[in-house]
């Protein structure tokens, strides 16, 4: 299978080199030049499924051609090893025809874990074959920071550099990251905001000449193509799990970099019987401005209850652009020259976005009252960015006889701050692994907002 640029000019490539080049040449994303897709028949035949193997069968036509099938099996069985619920993405329900699949199982408690530590795994395989040594540069908005430290601090052949916004993650989220004192491991606290550290990542790839000889950046964020891959597999699990492909079964997704929801419209695109995404956002609006009045103007980032969605460049976006305009990249690169200024939508594109995508903005106030709502009907305590999908799922819901799946992408502990101010006084323990987060060293370098700093620093640690 080859993957193909977003902005049309860049080369096709293989999926290892994918996985090992991020963001493509011309400024694009990388997409599957073609989608594979699962008949009626053999989505059916995948109920009942292990988690693991269901993987393998929603993944292996990505990587059958760069892979061997004993080398895939490996890569799922130890990334998901360290999950700790058997189920690795299990159901509850929290109202009628509704459910919360839980993404927190992972060894972070974010849904990041479900790429990342599949992504560690894929990208110390690959780099061992080919006897080569790159650097990892990711920024994070809170979770992907320490899944993808998580899973790479084991990796021989990587070094990582996490970019997080200074004093805008949670202290738990902070911790997760910079308490992990390997060798190979480089925080970064950056006096800005989560796009500014994403920007300065895009930067990076453009221009790598601070790197050593020999080295290259690899991308951790939801740029990787192998992040995106490995998220279609929980649609499928939730689905098979309430009834598909006998029936549709309609997702409500957090949505901040547009990664995680991405992955539900290619579960669709592959056969999956979808009718609804609900696109849930915070304060930070941008894509549900987009969708309900094709508003795609930047705003000045707000700072949240829900920091993993204070995010307003949605770069997974560009990947659904591509599709809405028929896959013309040169259309795409024009539409997307400047970031930074408004952008309309072709009417006719904003028209097939609608047929899937609903969307709603879900302030912080009405947050706090769904966690203590849902707490009190059902005992069951959301997060913030789970309880703005909820919220979003019963306001955009369209058919009340299809499930609706809200994914719950953070374990409650992770946001003492939200949870205290629903539930007073309420302590949600973290789980036995993480009992001294807290009390552990830390290690960080805060750094000004300016590319010339983080490139110095990162040119040091190398060397």
């Amino acid at each position: 299978m080859k993957f193909i640029s977003t902005r049309g000019r860049a080369p096709s490539l293989s999926f290892a080199d994918t996985v090992l080049t991020g963001l493509a040449s011309d400024g694009g994303l990388y997409v599957p030049e073609n989608l594979p897709r699962f008949s009626r028949e053999e989505i059916a035949e995948m109920a009942g499924l292990s988690y693991q193997e269901l993987a393998f069968r929603i993944m292996w036509p990505f990587v059958a051609e760069d892979l061997s099938e004993a080398e895939m099996r490996g890569i799922i069985e130890r990334a998901y090893a360290t999950f700790r619920h058997d189920a690795i993405a299990p159901l509850v329900q929290t109202a009628h025809n509704e459910w919360v699949m839980e993404l927190f199982q992972g060894p972070t408690l974010a849904f990041k874990d479900f790429a990342l530590q599949f992504l560690g795994q894929l990208l110390d395989l690959l780099l061992k074959k080919r006897g080569e040594k790159v650097v990892v540069l990711g920024a994070t908005s809170g979770d992907t920071g320490s899944a993808a430290i998580e899973g790479c601090r084991h990796c021989d052949n990587i070094d990582i550099f996490i970019l997080h916004p200074h004093n805008r993650v949670s202290e738990v989220q902070r911790k997760q990251m910079t308490t992990v004192l390997s060798d190979n491991v480089f925080n970064i606290a950056l006096e800005g905001n989560f796009d500014d550290c994403q920007n300065m990542v895009k930067a990076s790839f453009t221009d790598q000449s601070f790197l050593p000889d020999g080295r290259r950046l690899v991308a951790v964020n939801s740029i990787n193509w192998a992040r995106i891959m490995a998220q279609i597999v929980y649609y499928f699990h939730a689905a098979l799990s309430l009834g598909a492909p006998y029936r549709a079964v309609n997702f409500s997704v957090p949505t901040g970099n547009f990664g995680d929801i991405f992955a539900g419209y290619l579960a669709r695109g592959m056969g999956l019987p979808i009718n609804q995404l609900v696109i849930a956002t915070n304060a930070n609006d941008i894509l549900h401005r987009c969708i309900s009045a094709n508003d795609h103007t930047p705003k000045p980032l707000v700072h949240s209850l829900s920091p993993s969605m204070d995010i307003m460049v949605s770069s997974n976006f560009e990947r659904l652009l591509f599709d809405l305009y028929d896959r013309n990249g040169l259309a795409i690169a024009e539409l997307l020259a400047d970031r930074s200024a408004p952008l309309k939508l072709d009417e006719s594109a904003l028209d097939k976005a609608r047929t899937l995508f609903s969307s709603e903005r879900v302030a912080d106030e009405r947050t706090v009252e769904v966690i203590r709502e849902v707490f009190e009907a059902t005992g069951y305590l959301l997060d913030p960015h789970t309880a703005i999908g909820v919220e979003a799922a019963r306001r955009a819901r369209r058919s009340s006889a299809e499930p609706m799946v809200c994914l719950a992408t953070a374990h409650p502990a992770k946001f003492s701050e939200a949870v205290d101010k629903a539930l007073p006084g309420t302590q949600v323990p973290l789980p036995q692994h993480m009992q001294d987060l807290m009390q552990r060293e830390e290690r960080l370098q805060v750094l000004d907002n300016e590319l010339s700093a983080v490139h110095d620093f990162i040119a040091r640690s190398l060397a």
